[in-house]
């Protein structure tokens, strides 16, 4: 009896619409100025930073020359308000990076910069899942930032539902409420739940493609016809032979064959050196 192998083509695709698919494809070259926009905002950040700098520097500079009654004074909740304002900049700037580089390189084209010296470690398993934890956790850090700042001007707020600038007090002069400051916790608080949920949803797609434990990679693997059966892993029944006839596998061709096979996973031995190999063991068993 004659098998028929009868074949079941896509349709070629015309003309028109291998045209519309590169368009889609190659609009993805319009997020570019996209990113040339955040390069520059980055030289703001950078701009900003040094401004900020420069007024920590000169208030201290300030307290110095010009003593008060009591000597050098330098208040160290605003030097620590200051930091920390540099610090937001710099995280700000961070994200910023995150955005740059691993938006560009999901969404738009690769950066060749494999092996070089410089490169960030993360960006070596970038994905948009990964991006967008970084990022919420960008986020949350920027918010405890500016809740510190919150919690370190506010002074002593007055009761709720007194004036709005009775009984408080601030180093920069802002005013702060009972409810502004119950409103930036509980935000910075869903910032910190959506990360949560981010981070947890990332975690159950990884493990939701990893193989179940025990399953044979090889068991899908049809076998053509005329092929002759080897083993580049051992059966789950491998476990149960006696010792003399595990260590009979092991040292005939099919434990040469084991063997190769883990050299070929681990990237010791190509595939080519593998095939070759592997040919000469099966022509001599």
């Amino acid at each position: 009896m004659t098998e028929t192998s009868t074949t079941t083509p896509f349709r070629t695709q015309s003309g028109w619409v291998k045209s519309v698919g590169m368009m889609i494809f190659f609009s993805r070259w319009l997020q570019a100025p996209l990113y040339i926009g955040l390069i520059v905002a980055q030289v703001i950040y950078v701009i900003v930073f040094m401004i900020e700098l420069f007024h920590l520097g000169e208030g201290v500079l300030h307290a110095f020359t010009h003593p008060g009654p009591d000597g050098i004074v330098i208040e160290e909740a605003a030097i620590m308000l200051g930091v920390l304002g540099l610090i937001d900049v710099v995280m700000i700037a961070n994200l910023l990076i995150m955005v740059i580089i691993g938006g560009y390189e999901t969404f738009v084209s690769k950066i060749a910069i494999d092996g070089h010296p410089d490169q960030p470690e993360w960006l070596s398993h970038v994905n948009a899942n990964v991006l967008k934890v970084k990022l919420a956790m960008a986020i949350v850090g920027i918010s405890s930032i500016h809740l510190l700042k919150t919690f370190i001007e506010v002074g002593d707020l007055a009761t709720r539902g007194s004036t709005s600038t009775e009984g408080q007090e601030s180093i920069t002069g802002d005013v702060y409420t009972w409810d502004g400051v119950l409103w930036q916790v509980i935000i910075h608080m869903v910032f910190i739940v959506s990360a949560i949920a981010l981070a947890w949803i990332d975690r159950m797609s990884q493990s939701g493609h990893r193989p179940a434990a025990g399953s044979d990679a090889h068991d899908d693997v049809p076998a053509g016809p005329g092929a002759t059966p080897f083993l580049l892993a051992p059966p789950r029944a491998a476990t149960a032979l006696p010792a003399p006839a595990a260590l009979a596998i092991e040292s005939g061709p099919v434990g040469h064959l084991l063997q190769l096979g883990r050299l070929r996973d681990a990237g010791i031995v190509s595939d080519a050196e593998f095939d070759a190999k592997k040919a000469e063991l099966l022509a001599r068993f």
